[in-house]
């Protein structure tokens, strides 16, 4: 996982309520169906940035008999910041299943319009992807395995175009 999903990850989860580490990583390992997998070398550093660049608060809170573990809370900067990440899909990230994913999973946090953006812009890169196998396909030197490889992908692909314009047909504004 990159250093921009992480980070929009964390101000995601931190925009629904404040958290400490352990929970925050919990959290996140949990979105998109458990594909995500948070590591503390990925985490805290990332929470150190969003710290350092004023988007995230750490208040310390106290623990009988333990050292006290931090609480970290989105500020209004890191809201901003979370808003520009989620409605931002450039062509490289909108070819990444994660990416687009992590963004359908917070699309209650976006207008109706910023979702058919970001909509627009995957169907973009399918249609690439889409392009691409089909210009394969047509090559001659295709043995009958890999031929049924790329037909399964071409398949995936068009189901999975046919659920982003789902996606931007209805849904809930929460």
């Amino acid at each position: 996982m990159d250093d921009v999903s992480m980070e929009l990850l964390i101000l995601a989860h931190l925009s629904r309520a404040p958290s400490h580490g352990y929970e925050l990583k919990r959290r996140i390992a949990a979105t998109l169906g458990g594909q995500v997998e948070v590591h503390n070398n990925t985490l805290y550093p990332a929470l150190r940035r969003l710290e350092d660049a004023g988007a995230v608060s750490r208040t310390p809170q106290a623990q009988e008999g333990r050292p006290p573990r931090h609480v970290y809370a989105i500020t209004e900067l890191g809201g901003e910041l979370m808003h520009d990440l989620l409605v931002d899909l450039p062509p490289q990230a909108a070819a990444s299943d994660q990416e687009f994913l992590t963004r359908v999973a917070f699309f209650g946090l976006l207008t109706a319009a910023e979702r058919r953006s970001v909509l627009a812009a995957r169907d973009q890169a399918l249609r690439e992807r889409l392009d691409h196998l089909r210009a394969t396909a047509r090559r001659e030197d295709h043995t009958h395995w890999s031929s049924q490889v790329i037909a399964h992908a071409t398949d995936r692909l068009e189901a999975e175009r046919a659920w982003v314009a789902r996606l931007g047909e209805s849904g809930p504004d929460q």
